[in-house]
């Protein structure tokens, strides 16, 4: 479609404030913004559609149109809710530089002009969708929520007898069709996410197709503000954050125009996906504030005075004060090309969430800020209840990761990690910068292990699995070498199995009848093997300090 058509439909509101002589630009899609320099995510042609929030004074328009002069936009418009009216030096800036100019009457939602491009560019290829996207102005305007991703799966059922779901980047379920029936099993979806990940990292444009059991699915990706695949400078940048649309069909029989209007669709559920980001901001901000405060060492009534305005926002109606957990993530990856800290913003705001919540707004109780190369999330805890040990209930290191770890590794490919650490809960502003720190040395820890995803907790800086990580690796290998090497090679030539008999024996606490019964052995062939391993070491396994050298060089081995 052309940009004059634009001002021939009534129901868009929009007013031409420059560019009379450019209206017969090409636009190939539409994109929301309010970044102060989104090049990165235009590809050319695009309607670029902002609120202005990017415009701090009027020496801030320049340099923006001149951005999207430089990505071959076809043209942008401007809404007049925010200011009231379009600024005239960013008129003046677009009359400069021949960008066409529009204003947006306050009362047309930017979702509406982002369904009508659609639309038109996908209803001048085909035909077959064009109904759903039509049909799509209900889900946009039944109500502040927008009617969420369900309403417009809905219509691929009911028009194109399509089953399709809206996953996360970890393989959460964020919406499903009615036609679907029962949501994805979990596994299923935790699959697909990976699939697609690991498709999205080899810089394949989707749909990616699948096939799980007798089921084929076709991924197709949900990119932010109506990103193309060329969009970012580096996918790494948006594969551990953005969605994906799973349809149970084989695209690769589709014709291009069917492609092009799924992708279209993508598109129309990637403004519910801006909304939600949308929403995040001030939770955003509320964590930016408290985490300065907490590391210039504020006074603690200052930030405790923070906490009381967040405890609102991010569980409205609580009584109390709630208690407080922090949780530091680091996205680190080999060539250190990549600022890390937006990366694990989004994607620990994603992991917070329960794996078993749906929708698209089940993290807005989580406050996730970041710096260069790491994000810190604030978590309110309502109620802290005491386990049976007496530790106090919250987050656990290891749950967060249980369920997400195949996913992020696929995303991750071979030269990304994941690394996390999780606080104990506080109760106090006083307890908000020990918490803080303690986080911080959890994942450390955790960025001592080997693998791709890794997490640890509190619980764990007060055990040994603390100093280990730690110990320099020659003075490992040798401690190692010292005590294991001679068992080692004793088993190597014998087939004795001594450091499977060890193991046994520290874990039944020395118990000889426990480990017999484990190992299914008599307890004199086990009293043999253990006199063998004394033997060979010359340490004494009644004795607990060797008892706990031989541990410790099993952990380190």
């Amino acid at each position: 479609m052309r940009l004059r058509a634009l001002l021939d439909t009534d129901a868009l509101g929009l007013r031409l404030l420059g560019g009379e002589n450019e209206l017969d630009r090409t636009v190939r899609g539409v994109m929301t913004t309010d970044l102060r320099d989104p090049s990165r995510y235009l590809s050319g042609g695009e309607l670029v559609l902002t609120g202005l929030a990017w415009r701090r004074d009027a020496a801030d328009s320049e340099p923006f149109v001149r951005l999207l002069v430089q990505a071959g936009v076809a043209g942008l418009a401007a809404g007049e809710a925010e200011l009231g009216n379009v600024p005239e030096d960013l008129v003046v800036a677009c009359v400069r530089h021949r960008l066409p100019l529009f204003a947006v009457h306050e009362s047309v939602a930017f979702a509406t002009i982002t369904e009508h491009v659609v639309r038109q560019v996908s209803g001048e290829r085909a035909g077959d969708l064009a109904a759903v996207v039509d049909r799509h102005r209900r889900m946009m305007t039944s109500g502040p929520a927008g009617g969420g991703p369900d309403v417009v799966l809905d219509l691929l059922g009911s028009d194109l007898d399509l089953r399709a779901w809206v996953l996360s980047p970890t393989g959460r379920l964020i919406a499903g069709s009615k036609v679907a029936g029962p949501g994805l099993p979990a596994d299923t979806c935790a699959k697909l996410a990976a699939e697609h990940l690991a498709a999205a990292r080899t810089g394949r444009r989707g749909p990616h197709r699948v096939t799980l059991g007798s089921s084929t699915y076709s991924l197709f990706p949900v990119r932010s503000s109506g990103r193309s695949p060329q969009a970012s400078r580096d996918v790494r940048e948006t594969v551990l954050s953005d969605w994906l649309l799973a349809v149970e069909a084989d695209a690769g029989d589709w014709p291009e125009e069917r492609l092009d209007l799924l992708r279209g669709v993508t598109q129309l559920i990637a403004v519910e996906r801006d909304r939600r980001d949308a929403a995040r901001t001030v939770r955003r901000r509320l964590a930016q504030e408290v985490l300065e405060l907490v590391q210039t060492g504020a006074a603690p009534a200052e930030i405790a005075a923070r906490l009381r305005v967040a405890a609102p926002v991010l569980l409205p109606g609580l009584g109390a004060a709630p208690h407080w957990q922090v949780v530091v993530a680091r996205v680190e990856w080999q060539d250190g090309g990549l600022e890390g800290g937006p990366v694990a913003q989004s994607l620990l705001e994603e992991i917070l969430v329960d794996p078993s919540a749906t929708g698209p707004e089940p993290s807005d109780r989580i406050a996730v800020a970041h710096t260069d190369d790491e994000a810190i999330a604030l978590v309110p805890l309502p109620a802290v209840s005491t386990e049976h040990d007496g530790s106090e209930a919250g987050i656990l290191a290891d749950a967060l990761l249980e369920s997400v770890r195949d996913p992020l590794a696929a995303g991750l490919d071979d030269d990304g990690r994941v690394t996390l650490g999780v606080s104990a809960s506080v109760h106090s502003a006083e307890g908000l910068r020990g918490a803080l720190e303690e986080a911080r040395h959890a994942r450390r820890v955790a960025a001592a292990r080997a693998g791709r995803v890794c997490a640890a907790g509190h619980q764990e800086l007060a055990s040994h699995v603390l100093l280990l990580p730690f110990v320099p690796d020659d003075v490992r290998r040798a401690f190692t070498a010292r005590l294991l090497d001679p068992l080692r090679d004793y088993d190597r030539r014998h087939r004795a199995e001594l450091i499977p008999t060890l193991e046994a024996f520290l874990d039944c606490d020395g118990s000889w009848t426990r480990c017999a019964t484990r190992l299914h052995l008599h307890v004199n062939t086990l009293r043999y093997r253990v006199g063998r391993i004394e033997q060979l070491t010359s340490r004494d396994l009644s004795r607990l300090e060797d008892k706990l050298d031989f541990f410790l060089a099993l952990r380190m081995s």
